[in-house]
C-alpha cells in the first residue's frame, strides 16, 4: 500500500511525524506537507502564484519528503499531479494538533488537503486529537493504522472520506467509536478591535457555544469521551456509501488491543 501524508501543521509538526511512523510499518509512505503552518486554510488552492517545492531530511527515516511552500490543498494536487508518479492507494493527513469539529470543518486546512484526495478518486481520512500540552498522538496514529488496513482489505468503500477526532484521553478511558454528523453552529465568531500605535486593526476570535446536546453530532462524542468518525461527501446530489454496521466496535477492539 502507498500512503501519501499531508497536514496543515507544517511539515516539521510532531503529530505529522507521529502519523507518518505508525504508518510506515504497513506500508510505503510519502509526505508533502506545507513548510509552514497553513492553518483556518481551508479548500484554498493557489492558482496565481508559483509553488515551489523542495525535498527536505526525511520526517521518518526511509520516507520521502517534501516540503511545500503553499496550501495544503497544493500539496496534495501537486503530490498526485507531478512528485509521485505511481499509484497511490490511500490519503492520510495530520495528525492535527487541535480538532476539527462542526463549523470547523469547512475551514480547516487538514480536511482541505483530504478532500482533494478525496475529489482525485482516492480514499482520504483527516485526523485530529485536541490542542491541549499532551494530546493522544499514539492512539490517533494506531488508529489511523487500523483504519488504512480496513481500506486496503476492502472493508471500507474506496471512495471513502472520514474526518475523525479524538478526545483527550488516554486509550483506556476512551469509551468508544461513534459515526456522527457534524455538529451545527457549535462556535460564533466575535470581531474585536485593537489598536497598533495608532493603526486600528481587527481580529476575529472564535467562542464555542453552550455544550453540544445532540447525541448524533462529531462534538456531543468527543465531549463524552468518544472518537467521532464523521463521513463527508462533496457530491450534493447523492448521499456517500455507508459505512459498515460493525465499523466501531471492530475498531475499538483492535484499538484496545494495540
Amino acid at each position: 500500500m502507498k500512503i501519501l501524508v499531508s497536514n496543515d501543521d507544517g511539515i516539521f509538526a510532531q503529530g505529522l511525524r507521529a502519523l507518518t511512523y505508525e504508518l510506515k510499518q504497513i506500508g510505503q509512505v510519502v509526505v508533502v506537507a506545507p513548510d509552514r503552518e497553513q492553518a483556518a486554510t481551508g479548500t484554498a488552492v493557489s492558482l496565481h502564484q508559483p509553488i515551489r517545492v523542495h525535498q527536505v531530511a526525511p520526517v521518518v527515516p526511509g520516507v520521502e519528503s517534501y516540503a511545500v511552500r503553499g496550501t495544503p490543498g497544493d500539496c496534495v494536487i501537486v503530490a498526485l499531479g507531478k512528485l509521485i508518479t505511481d499509484r497511490v492507494d490511500l490519503v492520510i493527513c495530520g495528525i492535527n494538533h487541535g480538532a476539527n469539529l462542526g463549523d470547523d470543518v469547512p475551514i480547516s486546512g487538514t480536511v482541505g488537503a483530504a478532500l482533494q484526495a478525496y475529489l482525485h478518486g482516492l480514499p482520504a481520512i483527516a485526523i485530529s486529537v485536541p490542542g491541549s500540552n499532551n494530546p493522544p498522538l499514539d492512539t490517533a496514529a494506531k488508529l489511523a493504522v487500523l483504519l488504512a488496513k480496513g481500506i486496503g482489505l476492502g472493508m471500507l468503500p474506496a471512495n471513502v472520506f472520514l474526518n475523525v477526532n479524538l478526545p483527550d484521553l488516554p486509550p483506556a478511558k476512551i469509551g468508544g467509536i461513534s459515526i456522527t454528523h457534524l455538529a451545527n453552529r457549535n462556535y460564533t465568531d466575535v470581531v474585536e478591535e485593537r489598536d497598533d500605535g495608532g493603526y486600528p486593526y481587527y481580529w476575529v476570535v472564535r467562542q464555542r457555544r453552550n455544550q453540544a446536546t445532540d447525541k448524533q453530532t462529531d462534538t456531543w462524542a468527543v465531549e463524552h469521551g468518544n472518537i467521532s468518525i464523521t463521513l463527508l461527501h462533496a457530491n450534493l446530489d447523492k448521499s456517500p456509501p455507508p459505512l459498515p454496521d460493525n465499523l466501531c466496535s471492530d475498531l475499538f477492539q483492535q484499538l484496545r488491543a494495540s
